[in-house]
């Protein structure tokens, strides 16, 4: 075997492996070349860039043949270039031994996307750093980075309810069963992965059947090339409610819903997005479901403390009486027991896995025994050490040994 002049030739970032990055934010890393012997360079060139792409192939036939259709748009947010060793014409000597070149560069101040991996597309970014050599072949190396563009959730647009109501007339044939309405309403829009949702809703059925409230959060993928657009959906958690008699009226008084690990939400890049959405629904036996949307937004900077937002939140938008009457029941609902909403099973698997969007039946609530919202249920009364109910003195106490 021939030896080698280029023993080791490595690029690493400054930071942890897993930083994360932000519009404005300095890249810097090293590039290391180990060199068992004295070589010529022609240049030495580290590359920052920032890709959006989206890609996917259609394919129809035509008599016998298929013609295929090929889908492809890119969008470059930032392309950087620095020379560790410049190309002047001349070649450079380096010496046999370890050379070291740092580098840095900046990343543009205008809004970056987040980082993004997709089944018809992705958003990376990436360094990539090029060895150029005469009469040799050209060593690259390339490392990926991640950009998180953060969503601050403590705003107006953010921060307002979401509310809507939906009615529909069942029908199984040609013969009308009677009307289903949902009324469903959360307390804002903006949430973050790991948050709890409590959705109050009221499921009016005046069918001749018996119906089953659910609830669930989707993920939306949306991809767009040459005027087409090409969409992914999919679940990512559940909420399976109690049965709805014939003529029988349901209310959710704050049912909670975890939002599992999950990407922010993307919506400023023109070719990917990435949407978040609350649908309300109630199944109907021999007939279609009928489905209340409300959107979602996933950020990435929680909700501030409750005390130090009531002003400016408040001045910002008004308070709807309506929606105060119904977030804050006078009785309730208190947290059932967690062997009642998980199973066995259920408690040993993974909650953060991805079901297929057709297959809701058997998925059970999340567990609704790590968050509360905001004085949603009454305080404990307050410590005393005096005993409201005392035993009455007549009473004989009770002997332990006995």
């Amino acid at each position: 075997m021939a030896f080698q002049s280029v023993k080791l030739f490595s690029l690493e970032l400054d930071g942890p492996e897993d930083a994360v990055y932000s519009s404005g934010e300095m890249i810097s890393g090293v590039v290391i070349l180990e060199l068992n012997r004295e070589i010529k360079v022609r240049a030495l060139r580290v590359l920052g860039r920032g890709v959006a792409a989206a890609h996917w192939l259609e394919n129809r036939r035509v008599g016998v043949n298929t013609v295929y259709n090929d889908y492809t748009s890119k969008i470059t947010y930032f392309r950087k270039r620095r020379h560790l060793i410049r190309d002047n014409g001349e070649l450079t000597v380096l010496s046999a031994g370890r050379h070291e070149y740092p580098f840095s560069f900046q990343l543009p101040e205008e809004t970056l996307v987040t980082s993004f991996e997709g089944k018809h597309g992705s958003i990376r970014y990436w360094v990539k750093v090029k060895l150029h050599r005469p009469w040799a072949t050209v060593k690259k190396i390339k490392k990926e980075f991640t950009v998180i563009e953060p969503i601050d959730i403590n705003t107006p647009s953010l921060l307002a309810p979401q509310a809507g109501t939906k009615e529909k007339m069942a029908r199984i044939w040609y013969r009308n069963c009677g009307q289903v309405s949902i009324t469903a309403k959360i307390d804002r829009k903006g949430y973050t992965p790991g948050e709890v949702i409590p959705v109050f809703a009221e499921f009016d059925n005046s069918t001749s059947r018996s119906v089953v409230p659910r609830a669930y959060i989707t993920q939306t993928q949306t991809f767009i090339a040459r005027g087409t657009m090409k969409q992914k959906r999919a679940v990512v958690a559940t909420l399976c409610g109690d049965i709805v008699g014939a003529r029988h009226r349901e209310t959710w008084h704050g049912r909670a819903i975890k939002i599992p690990p999950v990407g922010p939400s993307i919506q400023q890049c023109r070719i990917i997005k990435v949407e978040y959405m609350l649908r309300v629904c109630v199944d109907v036996p021999g007939t279609s479901k009928l489905s209340l949307e409300l959107p979602l937004v996933m950020g990435t900077i929680p909700l501030h403390p409750f005390g130090s937002r009531t002003s400016s939140v408040s001045s910002q938008y008004s308070v709807n009486i309506e929606w105060l009457r119904m977030a804050i029941p006078e009785q309730p609902e208190p947290p059932p027991d967690y062997s009642a909403v998980v199973s066995d099973e259920e408690a040993v698997q993974s909650s953060t896995a991805v079901q297929p969007e057709e297959d809701l039946s058997g998925v059970l609530q999340r567990s609704l025994m790590a968050y509360v919202q905001e004085f949603r249920l009454r305080p404990p009364p307050v410590y005393s050490e005096v005993d409201p109910n005392p035993q009455p003195l007549t009473m004989r106490p009770r002997c332990m040994t006995c």
